[in-house]
């Protein structure tokens, strides 16, 4: 069954998902459907109303599906390539996250960055997996600011130093936690943000013995902990 996306308590489709459900999937009235809010729920529904910008629903059954017993919170600085930190967030979506946060560190290449685009990336991915939670994004804010927003219970910062061999994140993360991991830009963290990241109680860690992009990073941190949950 085909899944769409309707955070409001309403009963028609959005514009994009009219067009799609109508004119793309060819649904007519009486087809079965099945909507999430995002939030757990999901309905499933039949056509009421084949408009291509307005399509109507009437709920059949709704069914809430339990949150994860652990949680996965990845922040990363924007890659100056956009299109790898879109490829990050449709990933990181389909493979389970519940928020993903953006910052702009010392060394970032990148100052800007529209969260729209990326909201529609996480959406479709959503649907895509047929998932009925969508992630929490978080707006790009400074590193400081970012560190004042973290009360997760495991707190890990991937960074290689030149003096120390970090623990690898599969062996010092422990299952069902809520995790927060921080994933520096291009230029690496500066030293004055890997010392405020450990003063507030992040661990260093490794994710294998490669150089790894930002975005790949990224990806691996959420699959290594999503991995020691299965």
């Amino acid at each position: 069954m085909h899944l769409f996306y309707q955070p409001d308590q309403v009963s028609f489709l959005t514009e994009d998902d009219s067009r799609h459900a109508v004119k793309t999937l060819r649904l007519g009235v009486g087809d079965g459907i099945a909507v999430t809010d995002g939030h757990g729920n999901r309905h499933s529904a039949v056509i009421t109303q084949a408009d291509s910008r307005r399509c109507g629903f009437r709920i059949i059954e709704t069914q809430t599906t339990p949150s994860r017993p652990f949680s996965i919170r990845i922040c990363v600085a924007p890659t100056k390539n956009i299109d790898r930190i879109e490829w990050f967030v449709e990933k990181a979506v389909e493979i389970g996250i519940e928020r993903i946060s953006f910052f702009f560190g010392q060394h970032s290449e990148r100052r800007v960055l529209k969260l729209e685009r990326i909201e529609k990336i996480a959406i479709a991915a959503m649907k895509q997996s047929l998932q009925s939670y969508l992630p929490q994004l978080d707006e790009a804010v400074s590193f400081s600011d970012l560190l004042e927003t973290v009360n997760d219970e495991q707190r890990f910062i991937a960074h290689l130093p030149d003096n120390s061999a970090p623990t690898n994140l599969a062996k010092i993360a422990t299952a069902q936690r809520r995790y927060v991991v921080l994933i520096g830009p291009e230029g690496d963290f500066s030293e004055k943000e890997i010392q405020q990241a450990v003063a507030a109680g992040f661990q260093m860690v490794t994710l294998g013995p490669n150089r790894l992009r930002t975005e790949t990073a990224a990806l691996t941190a959420c699959q290594l902990l999503n991995f020691l949950n299965v």
